[in-house]
């Protein structure tokens, strides 16, 4: 019979298990205890636990035969002991739309439900010239097992190298590729901006503005191009007077609108970099006395909650950001069991059109 046939293995695990009723006698067992009766590393003990792949199915069932007998459950503290780190997993942000890192948040507490592993906020000022050395001490006191973080934390290099030698593990979530498929996902904002771009193009727009995010920003620039992109594939330009930079912000969305509509040549429809901002824009188009999307067209990006909720509906590119942040969970607890992924975690943003956008009138 081969190694892995039932009657050997059922009678494997059986002796197995009396070995661990008879040893359950004589106190609380420990990871080491199983290691001995189950004849394998306390390496291959704890990968059974976190679940990895790199265990042989026979081997896996036989520990866990013994497991269930001696009714052992991991101790937390004592495995953060043995790693030298905690079981926090932190969200480092930076991002001044709350609706995204709440979402954010949700898709990674999905992710860590039923493990040992707890989610801790850490939000950053990029403008901060100290950031890095409080985040140098964020990881030195509290050790987490690992970090997760969206734009444009994710952006720097130096930070990302500072966690590398620091040995912690970390998912970065950006527009473009930044580092090894294990500790990234992929979002295409550019392709997402180039649809926005179609989707007005085709409506027969051609005077169409952008509110961009911050310079500073990687993902703004990805939008920004990306968008160009797009008009350019309808031979429309993106005139300088109509580009005009804000601060990923409901506020910032506002002026940028406001300054668009008193400028030289007022738009007639306008791309903005996220919702937040297309919110500003609606409350200024309509402090302005014009409508919407009569007098101008809104398209957003993220498809946060509240683009379901304004009055029309906001057309805007999705980006599942909460399926993102389970994303980068799932990476980070991959890691944990030992599993290094070869392929990228992608995903693609998409139009949503509603009634914020229509043809301009003649």
């Amino acid at each position: 019979m081969s190694d892995n046939s039932k009657p050997d293995l059922e009678a494997e695990i059986a002796a197995a298990v009396q070995e661990a009723a008879e040893f359950k006698l004589q106190g609380r067992a420990t990871i080491n205890d199983i290691a001995r009766i189950a004849k394998v590393s306390k390496k291959t003990v704890s990968r059974v636990i976190n679940d990895s792949p790199l265990v042989k199915q026979r081997t896996r069932e036989v520990v866990k035969a013994i497991i269930a007998e001696l009714g052992y459950t991991p101790d937390p503290q004592a495995r953060a002991l043995a790693l030298r780190r905690s079981f926090l997993v932190g969200l480092v942000y930076d991002s001044p739309s709350p609706q995204y890192v709440v979402n954010m948040q949700r898709g990674i507490l999905d992710a860590l439900e039923d493990t040992d592993f707890q989610l801790v906020l850490r939000p950053v000022s990029r403008t901060d010239a100290n950031y890095p050395g409080r985040l140098r001490q964020f990881i030195q006191h509290h050790k987490p097992f690992g970090l997760i973080l969206p734009p444009s934390v994710s952006e720097d290099e130096e930070l990302s190298q500072m966690f590398r030698d620091h040995d912690v593990d970390y998912v970065r979530i950006a527009s473009g590729m930044l580092d090894a498929p294990a500790r990234m996902i992929l979002t295409h904002d550019g392709e997402g901006a180039a649809q926005a771009a179609r989707h007005l193009c085709a409506l027969g727009h051609t005077d169409i503005a952008h509110i961009h995010g911050p310079e500073s920003f990687r993902c703004a620039h990805e939008r920004r191009s990306g968008f160009q992109r797009g008009l350019a594939e309808a031979g429309v330009t993106l005139h300088p007077e109509l580009t005009v930079e804000a601060g990923y912000t409901f506020d910032s969305g506002l002026l940028a609108m406001e300054r668009l509509l008193y400028g030289k040549r007022r738009p007639t429809a306008v791309f903005a970099g996220n919702d937040e901002m297309a919110t500003g824009v609606y409350v200024a188009v309509r402090k302005a006395g014009l409508r919407i999307p009569e007098d101008v067209s809104i398209v957003g990006f993220d498809d946060t909650p509240i683009a379901g909720r304004l009055w029309p509906a906001l057309t805007t590119v999705r980006l599942p950001i909460r399926e993102m942040g389970h994303a980068a969970a799932r990476l980070l607890l991959d890691q944990a069991a030992g599993i290094e992924r070869e392929e990228v975690t992608s995903f693609t943003p998409e139009i949503i059109v509603r009634e914020s956008t229509a043809a301009p009138l003649r």
